[in-house]
């Protein structure tokens, strides 16, 4: 059997005890009237787990879809075990969805990805490779791509002018240092995710501009590793529109931080005595 690039080299750095049962990997994809763009990127998925030969689980929350989304994933997943369909009620947006998967996931490493597949799942390697070198959280970056003339990036001019615009806005809000906070291609250590996406409170696309801040103010080592990225038809982004709306966002993010809404400790023993259990890691 041949073995992936940081597969065994680094397993005990990485996720420290290492319990054979558990998937290494959990992928969690939101979809909101997906029906028409997910099942290609369900197949990359699985097909690229099955060349590598990586245990994982593809949790794909269904956020209140009113199309055949529920139905497409699930016959999807009678041939493909390692798919699991979690379905919201109504829809509650993005980044409720994101948070509702990545609770429900229990692999070492934990991706969300979106359902139009616009970042390649083999974009995932450069990722992983980033938490091996010490990083807690790895994201995805389209602006650090662009850059670079080993990557593409296919965007359209004026989402990348206005993707500028909004960045430029974020750094003087106090996200600091990220080039691409909104590129939905990130991965994170499991107990970093537990303890973000246990504080987070944002429900729509706003989402990651909350657990960056979080990060940073926890001090975690974050990563940008530029990835290739492709526009794809059907975004459910409305660039102006939800752009103004995630600036307003910023805003909250700023009040529940100075009303100490993110002020719990990390690592406190509370959340390593649930933690233990619920991760399968030794309590300290």
């Amino acid at each position: 059997m041949t073995i992936p690039l940081f597969h065994l080299e680094s397993r005990d750095f990485m996720f420290g005890h290492y319990d054979a049962d558990s998937p290494e990997f959990s992928i969690i994809i939101p979809a909101h009237n997906e029906a028409g763009r997910i099942l290609p990127y369900l197949r990359q998925i699985t097909d690229y787990f099955r060349r590598h030969e990586r245990r994982y689980e593809l949790l794909v929350v269904d956020d209140g879809s009113t199309d055949t989304t529920a139905a497409v994933v699930e016959g999807f997943a009678r041939s493909a075990p390692a798919v699991r369909l979690l379905r919201l009620a109504t829809c509650q947006g993005k980044g409720a969805a994101v948070r509702h998967g990545m609770q429900s996931a229990a692999g070492y490493l934990q991706l969300f990805a979106d359902a139009d597949g616009a970042t390649p799942i083999e974009e995932l390697s450069r990722l992983e490779k980033a938490l091996a070198e010490g990083a807690d959280v790895a994201i995805g970056s389209r602006a650090l791509a662009a850059r670079l003339p080993d990557f593409a990036v296919h965007a359209r001019l004026y989402r990348s002018l206005l993707g500028s615009l909004f960045n430029a806005a974020v750094q003087q809000s106090g996200i600091r240092g990220i080039s691409d906070t909104q590129c939905g291609f990130k991965l994170f250590r499991r107990i970093v995710a537990q303890e973000l996406f246990g504080y987070a409170s944002i429900d729509g696309f706003g989402f990651d501009l909350e657990l960056l801040y979080l990060a940073q103010q926890r001090g975690y080592r974050i990563a940008e590793v530029p990835v290739n990225w492709t526009d794809q038809p059907g975004s459910k982004v409305r660039v102006l529109r939800d752009g103004y709306v995630m600036l307003r966002d910023l805003a909250v993010i700023r009040r529940n931080s100075s009303r100490g809404r993110y002020s719990i400790p990390s690592f406190s023993r509370e959340l390593f005595s649930v933690g233990a259990g619920r991760l399968r890691v030794p309590a300290r």
